[in-house]
């Protein structure tokens, strides 16, 4: 019998927050996994978050926790610019690692982390839960089968409710570049993420970024800031194998009306994913239809967990089962730096306003580690 896994999961705090309402309760669920330590900014709040859920020990500190040697997995779910000094600390404590996406907001970062994983010889996952909806996995099953034949082409609009003409006084740090939190690097790589992960790598881009609101408000107070990052994307791709891809990721809409939908046409069937949360996507519901027609659902062990829980938790199982079987099916660090580097190319296209050879997968780093920070460029 394989013994569980313990996980420590850095910025799960008893007030709120992803952690608490994902990464808590998927741990909790799965089998082979026990929330071992929690990690806060302080010792009262962490031993406060410890009690709440049921951890064997908080730790006001992050050295603490790669030094406890009952530790198997440190999940980082706390700001991305954090990840970097987090991530290469759990590596270099001989730990296998969880980290939200983006893995780092610049591309030397990126590369650095996943040399880095490679060295330590651990297993790692990048938090693209989206690839591991159960309604994302079934489509990827019934197209692998030739439910809809050869892919002609990919339609989607993807939407939140965060960069619209209010800012959080929490968040207001996000509408910096460096920051790394934009709906480019988060909204619409996930989207673009799914796209490939069921039909197919993209062959180049030619992308058009927006602000639709310049100059958002701070929430409860009388002041506006610059937002330097984009809050819409739409992109237009050919697919490697031939087909299109043509997606519009907006952020700014109202908390109850955040539609997803994704369409797959075939030369023989179309499939269609469709859903949405406040916060994207990634972190909802999805229902797929074959055809029109509504397909059922297995969900296995995911169907106990909470909605927001469900495919960070399908995450968390891949992981499980690649450090116990020796597999690869967690997006790993090196994929994190092939989506970076896409997310570049996009940043570039849009402000060149030429269409752009995709580098994703694999290939040279489609700009210079010391080149400027893309998001820092003029959209059309």
């Amino acid at each position: 019998m394989k013994r569980s896994l313990q996980v420590g999961i850095i910025g799960a705090s008893a007030e709120g927050g992803w952690a608490r309402e994902s990464h808590v309760p998927a741990v909790q669920a799965l089998s082979g996994l026990e929330l071992g330590a929690v990690v806060t900014t302080s010792q009262s709040s962490a031993d406060k978050a410890a009690t709440a859920f049921g951890a064997r020990v908080g730790y006001g500190s992050a050295a603490a926790l790669f030094a406890d040697p009952a530790i198997d997995i440190v999940t980082v779910a706390v700001k991305v610019p954090d990840h970097h000094d987090l991530v290469l600390g759990a590596l270099r404590a001989g730990k296998h690692v969880y980290c939200e996406w983006p893995l780092s907001p610049t591309l030397p970062q990126a590369e650095e982390l996943a040399a880095a994983a490679r060295s330590a010889g651990v297993r790692v996952a990048l938090g693209l839960q989206a690839r591991f909806n159960p309604a994302a996995r079934a489509a990827a099953k019934l197209m692998s089968g030739g439910a809809i034949g050869r892919v002609l082409g990919v339609r989607c609009y993807s939407t939140c409710h965060a960069w619209g003409a209010e800012v959080d006084p929490g968040m207001v740090f996000a509408e910096k570049p460096e920051a790394g939190v934009n709906l480019i690097f988060i909204q619409a790589a996930h989207t673009i993420d799914l796209a490939i992960a069921l039909a197919g790598e993209l062959a180049d881009v030619s992308a058009l970024a927006a602000r639709q609101f310049p100059e958002p408000t701070v929430k409860g107070e009388d002041r506006k800031v610059r937002r330097e990052t984009f809050d819409k994307l739409i992109l237009q791709s050919r697919l490697k194998n031939g087909g299109t891809l043509n997606a519009e990721t907006t952020g700014g809409l109202p908390a109850d009306a955040t539609p997803f939908e994704l369409e797959i046409r075939g030369a023989a069937g179309v499939l269609t994913l469709t859903g949405g949360a406040p916060r994207g996507f990634q972190s909802g519901q999805l229902k797929l239809a074959l055809n029109g027609a509504p397909h059922q659902i297995d969900e296995g062990e995911l169907a106990v967990l909470p909605i927001p829980a469900v495919n960070v938790g399908g995450v968390y199982a891949a992981l499980r089962d690649d450090i116990h079987e020796g597999t690869a099916v967690a997006p790993d660090f090196e994929h994190a730096v092939r989506l970076t580097r896409l997310v570049n190319d996009l940043l570039s296209s849009s402000a060149a306003g030429r269409r752009r050879e995709a580098n994703l997968w694999p290939g040279p780093a489609s700009s210079p580690s010391s080149s400027p920070n893309p998001l820092k460029e003029k959209a059309l």
